[in-house]
């Protein structure tokens, strides 16, 4: 693919959760991308298009569209405060396709909040080709209405899309975080792969523990 910058439309916009929402662009011809991969996003307004921020594409290749899942932050001011701001048919600059999370074989896929958004792609392009057997998703977030494609998720992974509430007592999900000990206690293989993503301290956290319990470092999949 070229470098070039792609000013795109929004075709869509849907309400994920209560601060999440999903945006569906105009896809240039020729633009691909890999499940796990992401972009550096602008809005074509005036005083924001050098505003750049890094998304992952939620949609697959094969689809018409392109779609990122965008949680916003109000009251920071940025840019996705912006871009939760913006209608349909208002345009956004997409750029090279870049990311070093990528699917490798069947293992446990760690996520954080909005750490969820490179293992969409993944897991939706796993489920199209009836290739998810093997894999388990902890999915970790503050409150139950924070959880990010919950329903579509439960019905891709079933038993195997395993939820935590850290923030909130809930009777549907365990009210834990993914530690050491969550760890031990969930794990079957640390010889499979992992992959990890969220917040820079949960990753950093995660990374140590898995370590500890002796995982391949090269199994281990993360943005550095």
């Amino acid at each position: 693919m070229s470098t070039e910058a792609h000013i795109v439309k929004i075709l869509n916009i849907s309400q994920v959760t209560h601060d999440v929402k999903c945006f569906r662009l105009e896809k240039p011809e020729g633009y691909h991308f890999t499940p796990g991969q992401a972009t550096e996003v602008s809005v074509n307004m005036d005083g924001w298009r050098d505003e750049k921020r890094p998304f992952t594409f939620t949609s697959l290749n094969n689809d018409p569209y392109l779609e990122f899942t965008i949680k916003g932050y109000p009251g920071h001011h940025g840019v996705t405060e912006k871009i939760h701001s913006l209608n349909e048919g208002d345009e956004l600059i997409i750029r090279d396709v870049w990311g070093a999370i990528a699917y490798k074989g069947p293992g446990y896929f760690i996520a954080g909040g909005a750490g969820i958004t490179p293992f969409i792609a993944i897991l939706r392009q796993l489920y199209d080709e009836n290739k998810l057997e093997g894999n388990t998703l902890f999915f970790s977030n503050k409150t139950e209405s924070d959880i990010i494609y919950r329903d579509e998720l439960k019905a891709m992974l079933g038993d195997d899309a395993v939820f935590m509430i850290t923030e909130e007592e809930t009777m549907l999900y365990e009210q834990a975080r993914i530690d050491e000990e969550f760890l031990k206690t969930h794990v079957d293989d640390f010889n499979k792969h992992f992959y990890v993503c969220g917040p820079d301290k949960m990753i950093s956290d995660i990374n140590e523990v898995l370590s500890r319990l002796h995982a391949k470092a090269d199994n281990v999949v993360f943005e550095k």
